[in-house]
């Protein structure tokens, strides 16, 4: 299955010879709705010819999301813009893990039938599946330099001893077979130097998101905030603080009902009218237990808002004060991109991966120790300090996210891909 574009495969070669374009092979398990638009994006490149290489076709014919819980079929469009081919499967369970999708065949497609390589380099994004695996070393074995990026860093679950050990000695075996690692942010990068040490050069690809989307989308929403409120029976004018993530246990949506409970008894002269509500949008296993305690502590302005697509986030986003992402073990948390491209300031716990890169405390938004109630409810008395605190940092927020984006990380691809191949070098 393939989605057909208007661009002819040019005939390649090595660099200096004949060759117009340099063939990019990128593995991934399944099409992915943050990836669409940069995937999109490095196709208009006029010297890079892109093939994508899917695992599963899941994410495009509807599926049941493990953390939301529910069936999802994203309304963005997934698969338009670039070449895409889904990989015949050995195995496909309809769910992403480390033994689903598995490909068949994902040698012979990166070679020619005369056994030459099809590929001038291939980009894997992930090393902790079968199928990342068995594309490193086809590619490996067709002398095809790889690229790697994935989400991982320092700061997860507790691991013991002899499970730390053992995946010291894993990415010394992977290390050889990998030409460059692409690292999201700083605490990926530091992942890298942690195992690759200096022997793996470093280009940094950000994590990022299509900011000018949300940043129009959320404008245009503003004409259909009353309809908004109106659905989400919000008083006019009424403050939001919004949650908007997967109901599951680390995100700890918990904590935020516990801090705004807080936050609340310690605003006791302030009118019911200038009270903010709290809207949690999203779905998963924790729902039923957060809504419990909601009416557990009389939290009378808070509304479960469901699972919400791609498309109707902007309009959460124009509505909010502030974003509160109060995470555990949350690598990166590309939401927040999403929230500050909209002009909606974030406040986020420091196990949230993208604050050491997105986030000065007080500048472009909050950050608080994860876990820590009380100074979580001090974030929230900082942004409602006055009418315009909100307002300013929203709007330094939208500004540094600018530098964030996807031109950015097509430089850091390119740099890659000269440094692994040659190309691009006058």
């Amino acid at each position: 299955m393939t989605t057909p574009l208007p661009l002819d495969r040019h005939a390649t070669g090595t660099p200096g010879g004949m060759a117009a374009k340099l063939r990019l092979a990128y593995m991934v398990s399944h099409p992915i709705q943050y990836q669409a638009p940069l995937l999109r994006r490095i196709a208009l490149e006029p010297d890079i010819d892109l093939t994508v290489l899917f695992g599963s076709d899941l994410s495009v014919r509807g599926y049941k999301d493990q953390g939301f819980g529910v069936e999802v079929a994203w309304d963005t469009p997934l698969l338009e813009g670039y070449r895409a081919e889904f990989l015949r499967s050995w195995r496909d369970t309809g769910s992403i893990s480390a033994t689903s999708p598995i490909s068949r065949g994902i040698c012979r497609r990166l070679s020619h039938k005369d056994g030459t390589p099809a590929f001038d380099a291939l980009w894997v994004h992930g090393y902790s599946s079968v199928n990342s695996l068995l594309a490193i070393l086809a590619a490996n074995a067709l002398g095809i330099p790889v690229l790697l990026r994935a989400e991982s860093w320092l700061a997860d679950r507790v691991r013991h001893r002899w499970k730390l050990a053992l995946k010291r000695a894993f990415f010394q075996m992977l290390r050889p077979g990998i030409a460059a690692v692409l690292p999201i942010g700083t605490a990926n990068q530091a992942y890298w130097t942690h195992y690759f040490g200096d022997s793996v050069p470093q280009f940094p690809m950000p994590y990022a998101v299509d900011n000018q989307y949300f940043a129009s989308c959320a404008h245009a929403s503003l004409e259909r905030q009353a309809e908004l409120r109106s659905q989400l029976n919000l008083p006019s004018g009424k403050p939001v603080i919004l949650f908007a993530s997967k109901l599951q246990q680390r995100k700890h949506a918990d904590h935020l009902l516990q801090a705004y409970h807080r936050f609340l008894a310690g605003r006791p002269s302030h009118p019911v009218e200038e009270q903010p509500c709290l809207v949690i949008a999203g779905d998963g296993a924790e729902r039923a237990r957060l809504e419990e305690l909601a009416r557990q502590l009389r939290l009378e302005d808070v509304r479960f808002a469901g699972f919400r697509n791609q498309s109707e986030l902007p309009g959460f986003f124009a509505l909010a004060s502030v974003f509160v992402l109060p995470s555990r073990h949350e690598p990166w948390g590309l939401i927040v991109n999403e929230a500050m491209a909209a002009g909606c300031p974030a406040i986020v716990s420091t196990d949230v991966g993208c604050h050491h890169d997105l986030i000065r405390d007080g500048v472009d938004g909050w950050v608080f120790p994860v876990g820590d109630i009380a100074a979580l409810s001090d974030a929230l008395h900082r942004v409602f300090a006055s009418p315009q605190s909100a307002k300013l940092i929203g709007l330094n927020a939208q500004k540094r996210i600018q530098s964030w984006s996807y031109e950015e990380d097509v430089q850091g691809l390119r740099r890659a891909l000269a440094c692994v191949t040659g190309w691009f070098r006058d």
